[in-house]
């Protein structure tokens, strides 16, 4: 597997936070990891109830962010 660089790794987490968050480009920008990672923790738990991610949760995440493999 290749490293994708950080280019395409920040553009692909952008992605994520605009539809987990509906966060624009600058707000992404602007934000720390710390910002980032606490969203993140938080729509974790809302999707799986806070008991970490079941198989119907990680089927959920799979379907809503496809990543192109088959």
């Amino acid at each position: 597997m290749s490293d994708p660089g950080f280019g395409t790794s920040a553009v692909r987490l952008l992605g994520t936070m605009a539809r987990v968050a509906g966060w624009l480009p600058d707000t992404f920008w602007n934000a720390t990891p710390a910002d980032v990672a606490a969203v993140l923790r938080g729509w974790r738990d809302e999707q799986a109830g806070g008991a970490g991610v079941d198989r119907a949760a990680l089927g959920a995440m799979m379907e809503s962010f496809p990543d192109g493999r088959v």
